[in-house]
């Protein structure tokens, strides 16, 4: 094995080392297109811990321009006739607190800019339960490119039983937004519960859209499983945007019900990855039947075939089918009322993790399970427990924190970004236990970026089919002395820590990362990550315990680049005892920029 091993690697090593040579003129040239960001430095004092920095500068093609973070709305804000974040009700109203307050949400995750006709509209979603989503129109100064607010107001979500915990998101080629709902409910966990006690915390809050109160006494698990349906939530969700101005929502049952991260569209217009966030997760592929139309497709789901594991390790990947499905069908099962129980027949595992004869030994997200999917029910199975579907069929479920997604047309290549590299993605232990094992590395809290190489597949039917998995930068565990003026980080704070949504500047040969990190660094990071020569340069940071979500790079919106960033629920999930003013803690929904035109 470990001859095998070394050959591999020697062989690897040699083919870069002669890729390199031939390319290194092509490398040359594109170095000079890379922009180059003036670096922020890392907060050490309580004053700037408190603030959010971004890059002053940024040289392009030679020019250098001032630019900055500005600051497009902030939670709680009342433009218009609207109030940005405010989580409404299925009949509109207030969603309220346990102490009675208007739920208004620090929480926005992705906001993206759709230009329309001669107006600009931006939409953002809450990742709350339940959760709001807002269309924003904009003015944009035709002299600066500066973004204001002029409008904001909640989109409708009552057809599908209100929004769920969207996530990050992402554009499609056809200028909609691809939104997303994380953490879906275990559905067998929330049949099987004999009173509200067996109700998932975490899950209580979503039933306030339907009037009820989770929290009052006299409501009974009946009375929560009458209001709340667990095959709802947990899909991508589309935004058009109508030449008058209208939002209108579109859930896609028919691309598979996991905890969507985003989902990305590929140039085909058809071809989509969708990572799904979490413990114990799968990496997804949906095919549509046809171009700008997610409504209906083949979903597949990732085999991890290991490679060797260094640097986050290299994998050539299979994909698995998990067969045809349409929107319509799948909703329409889930209006109906279908349960788990429905769809399989269960069994206990034995003490090893093994199953019965018939059974299908699987360890997801919900732990180690023996499945059978009962006769007629795969269809179903696929996209309402596409997860547990994918496992028995074959796919791997070991993937952790996998988030971000962005395509990089110069190099074919598309990033991922895995939070951490632990759980599952290690060799053994309980997450192993009843599965497959198919990734076996070392642990890496500060988890990896990785590129996946795109190739046409004939027999899937597609040009944009990802063949491997290649860590490419990863975090780097480090312990500080407790002098330091870094002893609250556990990741070294000159490379990434935890790394969650990415964003690709085309043409340009940069990748953006953003950071979801508690302790991996105190305060969360953007950066930017020279693809030609892989040198990382930090471009924002953010206040105590905030989030950077939403990194998204819009090369020319009339004559002007942006790069989208919000600072999510800052003191909210650490650091919250440096919190002294609670105005401090509303989100920031805004941008790195303007910037000139880069497409």
């Amino acid at each position: 094995m470990k001859k095998v091993l070394s050959r591999s690697l020697f062989c690897l090593l040699a083919v870069g080392m002669v890729a390199g040579q031939a390319e290194a003129g092509d490398k040359k040239a594109e170095a000079s297109v890379v922009p180059v960001f003036k670096e922020v430095a890392v907060p050490v004092t309580d004053e700037d811990k408190r603030k959010i920095v971004a890059s002053e500068e940024i040289t392009v093609d030679g020019k250098t321009y001032p630019i900055g973070y500005n600051t497009i709305m902030r939670s709680g804000d009342k433009v218009g006739d609207g109030v940005f974040g405010l989580v409404l009700d299925q009949s509109g109203k207030p969603v309220l607190n346990k102490d009675g307050s208007e739920h208004i949400s620090v929480d926005n995750d992705f906001s993206s800019l759709i230009p329309k006709g001669d107006k600009l509209y931006m939409v953002s979603h809450f990742e709350t339960r339940p959760a709001a989503m807002y269309l924003s129109e904009l003015k944009q100064d035709k002299t600066t490119g500066k973004l204001s607010a002029v409008s904001t107001k909640s989109i409708d979500f009552s057809e599908y039983g209100g929004l769920w915990v969207p996530c990050a998101g992402s554009v499609t080629p056809w200028n909609s937004h691809l939104g997303s709902e994380e953490y879906p409910n275990n559905a067998r966990a929330t049949e099987e519960a004999k009173s509200m006690d067996d109700i998932e915390d975490y899950d209580k809050p979503m039933v306030r859209y339907f009037g009820l109160n989770p929290y009052d006494k006299n409501t009974s698990v009946d009375d929560f499983r009458k209001a709340f349906k667990s095959y709802r939530y947990g899909y991508p969700v589309e935004i058009t945007i109508t030449d008058d101005g209208k939002a209108i929502p579109q859930k896609h049952f028919s691309m598979g019900r996991v905890a969507v991260e985003l989902a990305y569209v590929m140039p085909d217009r058809k071809t989509t990855y969708i990572s799904d966030d979490g413990t114990n997760v799968g990496f997804f592929m949906f095919v549509a039947d046809q171009p700008e139309t997610l409504s209906s497709g083949t979903l597949y789901a990732a085999k991890w075939n290991q490679v060797h594991s260094i640097n986050g390790g290299y994998a050539n990947l299979d994909w698995v089918s998990l067969g045809h499905a349409d929107d319509d069908t799948i909703q329409k099962a889930v209006e109906d009322g279908i349960q788990f129980s429905v769809l399989f027949v269960t069994a206990e595992p034995k003490e090893d993790g093994s199953c019965d004869d018939g059974f299908s030994s699987v360890n997801t997200t919900f732990g180690n399970e023996c499945l059978q999917v009962k006769q007629g029910m795969d269809t179903l199975a696929s996209r309402l427990e596409t997860r547990r579907y994918a496992a028995i069929k074959g796919a791997t479920t070991e993937f952790r924190k996998e988030e971000g997604i962005t395509y990089d047309a110069d190099s074919k290549r598309l990033y991922v970004g895995m939070s951490q590299v632990a759980k599952g993605m290690l060799d053994g232990g309980k997450y192993d236990k009843g599965g497959a094992n198919h990734i076996r590395l070392p642990k890496n809290k500060c988890g990896t970026v990785y590129a996946l190489d795109i190739r046409p597949n004939s027999s899937i039917g597609s040009d944009y089919v990802a063949t491997n998995m290649i860590g490419m930068v990863s975090g780097i565990m480090t312990k500080y002395p407790k002098d330091s003026d870094y002893a609250n980080n556990s990741c070294d704070i000159n490379g990434i820590a935890n790394p969650d949504n990415v964003t690709y500047m085309p043409g340009r040969h940069t990748l953006i990362i953003g950071e979801d990190t508690g302790s991996g660094h105190q305060n969360d990071a953007i950066w930017a990550y020279n693809l030609t020569n892989a040198k990382l340069t930090r471009i924002q940071t953010t206040p105590y315990g905030s989030e950077t979500t939403s990194p998204y790079f819009y090369p020319n919106i009339n004559g002007f680049a942006y790069l989208m960033s919000v600072v999510q629920h800052p003191y909210g999930e650490s650091d919250e005892d440096k919190l002294s003013d609670s105005a401090a803690a509303r989100a920031y929904t805004g941008y790195v920029g303007p910037m000139p035109a880069m497409d």
